[in-house]
């Protein structure tokens, strides 16, 4: 017990630990969520500027000594884009509170300062500043990042760092243009609000959403006190060591003066400009390092530095701007470019930065201004970089959209941009603006413009936006009343038809261009219809093809022959297509006739009816081809057929013959009639009609009448001798003896004649090869075997079997069916009153009981005592007659096993016929034959 509850205990620890790490886990990412979210909420809770703005995620910080932090955030009425700088006052708590006031009062001002200002080159206040017990807050235009964060200098960033920012570096173009914006910046507040800024560095330098460089940071700058003179005056402050770094401007970007002189003048931020150029080229480092804690010193010997500059100091700069750069780092204020002279300078002559500088100043242009820079665009589009165009042209050439007649101008900018542009930058980007050209249908140039890119729009649309907004404008084309506008759209379609899913191509595009070209007047616009189905037939089922596109080609009714033509290219290319095809019974009912019909219309010259024959031969060619060759396999299947008929008559016999046939020839025949194994090779004798046979099946027939010689020369087959069994005996021969009258009345039936024939002469063999005449004997009678009528064969056919060719060629009775005649012993009685007598049939007896010395036929003749009432064996003549005409039938059945072949059925083999074993008046079963009967029986046989 104790270790069962020690172990309970194990259990419930381990339980608890999991439990305890599980509790962990979920309190550290708790801690996380809420750090993240305080960062937030703590930052602007309680400041009004939550009450309009949503505050987003913290993308970068900016301002004086980084101390802004800035977030994404949008407008709750309008949802604008807006970007809100914070700065939270717990960040200076280490500080006095005269100093924390002082710090606060210094970011105020430079934020209101910046709020009263408004110009392209300077950030956008979108909002006022705003306090509240924990922060301050303002928005302004969308921010990405300060230039201090672009530079490398990451302080006050979220963590983990984003990744745009890490990742982010200036191109040569936005460098230019952006120092190029900076001195316009400069230059609107020097001439135009007399006012020196005081603190340039690129922690006051913005880089909006576009990629636009801003300045703000007014902290520290300084009006003129005498605005309205031309020379405007500054007075400066003395620097003050002691103050917070957040209540002094940067050093290392300030000019000498403002330490050593307490003056400062515009040529100062000419200065800091060159501090600034120097860092943008060099990895954000300024030129010099400045020791804060003895600045005078500091100074004294950067002074000393820049009197005498070396070239190594200025290497990482381009070439081309490095003079103008140490002329703005020199000593003596008055050899410093002015900003209105520093925009004017060829380093920024480059046509990227002048393009950029283009589009900011767009709205001074008027549209004949503004049709002639965007005519030229295009070529200057591929010289750009990619983030450029997308972020700084393209938001300017769409805001141009709301100006129709400038649409044509700016549509093949834009669309040039999406092809440049992924998928997904596209749909975010691209696609919402045009959205709304999609439907304008004024001036007509922007559906033609959209007609020659259809090709792009399908690649890069969302299907939902091509079915509501793409498609239905190429219906339109179609539709319109203008035939230029049909004509190019015709032209068009089959460009981008393979982007068309089919649905809409089946139930939309092709309806349209149907109807376009039975109602339109003009013939170029029904030519182009025909050209574009025939262009676009590969994308369509064959189906569809034949029952929606050839049927329309007979309701065009115009007969020009240019629609002519169109009409034949659309039946070539549907017949020639290894996809489509038309089948051979839509060539002959409806093709052909509407293409013969066609060819000899009075308007085609000779070049035009010899093309429509070649397709006419063409499709006369492909359908005799298809109709002989079906015809062929059919007749090869009834080939096939006829030769399994041959091969094996048996099944055959079974398929013709009635039900019963079978059975009754099986009674007569025993286990060798026509469907035993030994007869299973028999064919039929006579097959009238028979065409001529094919060289595979002569040679199977010389195989088979090779097999039947084999068959031939075989030793017929001896008895099985049965042991006499008393109590079986009587059962058996009574039974056979009842299928023996019944064989008896079938040989009636089908008796040959009412005369004795004339026996063959001695040595006589009948032909073994096929003839289509009765064997005859040496005296011209035909030669019978008593069952059918006189052997003939047929020509064609196989010399190996006899079978009835009709009702009306059996001797003396006429039996119109195969079934024996039942009937014909009743009908062949005596006189009525004659007492009947049983024929003597006891000739047979040797096929049902056992075995007797074999005896030859002369000893059955006719003379002999046994036979002078047997009627059955009269019928085999003399012995010595007898015998070759046996032989002369083996020979002309080819030696086959069969039921009716010599070693096969036991009436053909005399050695099987015996003396009677029983009264000549008595059949073996006791029945009794009437006298007539037995008459009858010497009538017919002689």
């Amino acid at each position: 017990m104790w270790i069962s509850a020690q172990k309970k205990t194990f259990k419930i620890q381990g339980a608890a630990r999991s439990c305890l790490n599980m509790e962990s886990m979920l309190n550290k990412l708790k801690s996380t969520v809420t750090k993240v979210t305080a960062d937030v909420t703590s930052a602007v809770m309680g400041n009004p500027v939550t009450r309009e703005f949503e505050v987003g995620r913290h993308i970068a910080s900016g301002g004086p000594g980084l101390c802004w932090r800035i977030y994404n955030g949008t407008k709750k009425s309008t949802k604008q884009e807006v970007a809100v700088f914070v700065f939270d006052k717990k960040t200076v708590d280490k500080y006095q509170k005269f100093e924390r006031d002082q710090i606060i009062d210094s970011l105020k001002r430079g934020v209101q300062q910046l709020t009263r200002l408004r110009h392209p080159r300077l950030l956008t206040v979108q909002h006022p500043l705003e306090e509240s017990r924990d922060c301050l807050a303002f928005c302004t235009e969308p921010v990405f990042a300060s230039l201090s964060n672009v530079l490398g200098n990451w302080d006050n960033l979220p963590s983990p760092l984003p990744s745009d920012i890490k990742e982010y570096k200036l191109y040569d173009v936005e460098t230019k243009y952006g120092l190029l914006q900076i001195s316009e910046g400069l230059s609107f507040l020097h001439s135009g609000v007399k006012m020196v800024h005081g603190n340039l560095c690129p922690e006051n330098i913005i880089l909006n959403k576009s990629g636009s460089w801003k300045i703000m940071g007014f902290d520290f700058s300084i009006s003129s006190t005498n605005p309205s003179d031309a020379e405007p005056k500054y007075t400066c402050k003395e620097w003050e060591p002691n103050l917070p770094p957040l209540c002094l401007p940067n050093p290392e970007y300030l000019a000498p003066e403002y330490i050593l002189s307490v003056s400062c003048d515009s040529a100062s931020d000419m200065y800091s400009l060159g501090v600034v150029m120097h860092a943008v080229f060099n990895e954000g480092k300024p030129v010099f390092k400045v020791n804060k804690h003895d600045i005078f010193k500091s100074f004294s010997r950067q002074l000393d530095q820049l009197s005498s500059m070396s070239p190594s100091l200025l290497n990482k700069i381009p070439e081309e701007v490095r003079e103008h750069v140490k002329m703005l780092l020199s000593v003596t204020s008055n050899v410093r470019p002015d900003a209105d002279q520093m925009t004017k300078i060829p380093f920024f002559d480059d046509v990227g930065a002048v393009t950029l500088q283009y589009f900011d100043s767009l709205f001074q242009r008027d549209n004949l201004q503004k049709s002639q820079f965007y005519k030229g665009l295009p070529k200057v589009l591929p010289k750009l970089p990619k983030r450029v165009v997308v972020y700084r042209i393209l938001p300017a050439l769409t805001s141009e959209f709301v100006n129709p007649d400038m649409v044509p101008f700016v549509l093949p900018n834009v669309l040039l941009i999406a092809e440049e542009c992924t998928k997904e930058e596209y749909i975010r980007l691209i696609l919402p603006d045009l959205a709304p050209v999609f439907k304008q249908q004024e001036p007509i140039q922007i559906l033609l413009i959209f007609l020659q890119k259809m090709d792009l729009l399908l690649t890069k649309t969302p299907t939902d936006d091509i079915k509501n907004s793409v498609l239905p404008m190429v219906y339109r084309a179609l539709e319109a009343p203008s035939v230029q506008i049909q004509e190019l759209c015709l032209n068009i379609i089959p460009t981008f038809a393979n982007l068309i899913d089919y649905p809409s191509m089946k139930n939309s595009l092709i309806p349209r261009i149907k109807s376009a070209c039975l109602q339109t007047s003009s013939l170029a616009v029904r030519v182009n219809s025909l050209v574009c189905l025939g262009k676009i037939l590969e994308y369509l089922d064959k189906w569809f093809v034949i029952d929606e596109i050839l049927p329309f080609l007979q309701q065009i009714p115009s007969r020009e022959p240019a629609v002519l033509m169109g009409i034949l290219g659309i039946y070539k290319c549907t017949f020639s297509h290894k996809k489509l095809g038309i089948p051979k019974e839509h060539l002959a009912s409806k093709s052909l006739p509407h293409l013969v019909s066609l060819s000899i219309d009075n308007n085609l010259n000779l070049n035009q009816f010899n093309s429509f024959m070649v397709v006419i031969r063409d499709m006369l060619s492909r359908m005799e081809a298809e109709h002989k060759t079906k015809l062929e396999q059919l007749h090869l299947m009834q080939e096939q057929q006829r030769s399994i008929n041959i091969s094996n008559p048996g099944s055959s016999e079974e398929i013709k013959s009635p039900p019963s046939t079978g059975s009754q020839i099986d009674d007569i025949f025993g286990s060798t009639g026509v469907n035993g194994k030994e007869n299973a090779s028999a064919t039929p004798a006579s097959q009238p009609n028979r065409v001529s046979l094919t060289l595979e099946e002569k040679q199977r027939l010389a195989k088979e009448q090779e097999q039947a010689a084999k068959l031939r020369k075989q030793q017929p087959l001896a008895p099985q001798t049965i042991k006499p069994n008393s109590t079986s005996t009587n059962a058996q021969t009574k039974d056979l003896t009842s299928s023996l009258l019944n064989n008896m009345t079938s040989l009636n039936s089908l008796s040959l004649a009412k005369t004795v024939r004339p026996a063959p002469t001695q040595g006589t063999a009948l032909s073994a090869f096929p003839t289509s005449t009765p064997v005859v004997g040496s005296m011209g009678t035909p030669v019978s075997n008593g069952f059918n009528p006189p052997i003939g064969f047929q020509a064609g056919g196989m010399g190996m079997g006899m079978r009835p060719t009709g009702p009306g060629l059996y001797g003396g009775m006429t039996n119109t069916t195969s079934t024996p005649n039942f009937g014909a012993f009743a009908q062949n009685q005596g006189p009525t009153g004659q007492t009947n007598k049983a024929p003597d049939m006891s000739a047979l007896d040797s096929l049902f009981t056992h075995n007797k010395p074999k005896v030859t036929l002369n000893q059955m003749g006719p003379n002999t005592a046994a036979g002078a009432n047997n009627a059955w064996l009269s019928q085999f003549g003399s012995a010595q007659n007898t015998q070759p005409q046996m032989q002369g039938m083996a020979a002309g059945m080819g030696g086959v096993s069969s039921g009716f072949g010599m070693q096969a059925n036991p009436f053909f083999s005399p050695q099987n016929f015996s003396q009677p074993a029983v009264s000549p008046s008595m059949n073996p079963s006791g029945i009794k034959h009437s006298t007539s009967a037995n008459n009858d029986l010497n009538d017919l046989f002689g």
